[in-house]
């Protein structure tokens, strides 16, 4: 059995673009926790058997959207802060991409994601945390582009 090819969180990246031309993403410093989530619509219908309509129906489900949410967590990090807010503030969503960079391969997914939520806290003589929440805005586009020997 073959040994599953892994990667170390530093390969996972969450990156916030500029409003330069062409973008320029970076990763906000002190994001050191990530998460992804990829969620699929789902509309449900009840589907009857014509030949025994007394038979419970089976559910149906079709798909009616797709959309992407991030989660993270880290330091309060002078060097990102008012990217984070800045983006928060702004009533437009913010370009973002997502890599996913194993040793063959890099997935990515580019759009433009709204900051829905920073929740920032700390503790007597403890670090201050923030932790992110953004949600897709429009498509995710995935690509998957080959490892450069």
């Amino acid at each position: 059995m073959a040994k599953a090819t892994t990667i170390k969180g530093g390969k996972f990246r969450v990156l916030l673009g500029d409003d330069s031309d062409p973008i320029v993403y970076a990763a906000p410093c002190g994001f050191t926790q990530r998460s992804i989530t990829l969620n699929k619509g789902l509309e449900e219908v009840n589907i009857p058997d014509c030949d025994d309509p007394d038979k419970i129906d089976w559910l149906g489900r079709d798909a009616t959207s797709l959309s992407m949410s991030i989660s993270g967590e880290g330091v309060l990090a002078e060097q990102s802060v008012e990217i984070w807010l800045d983006g928060y503030d702004s009533i437009d969503s913010i370009p973002a991409k997502v890599e996913w960079e194993f040793p063959t391969k890099t997935i990515t997914w580019t759009g433009s994601m709204h900051i829905e939520s920073l929740e920032a806290g700390a503790a007597n003589a403890g670090r201050a945390t923030l932790n992110v929440s953004m949600q897709s805005d429009g498509e995710m586009v995935r690509t998957v582009t080959p490892a450069t020997p």
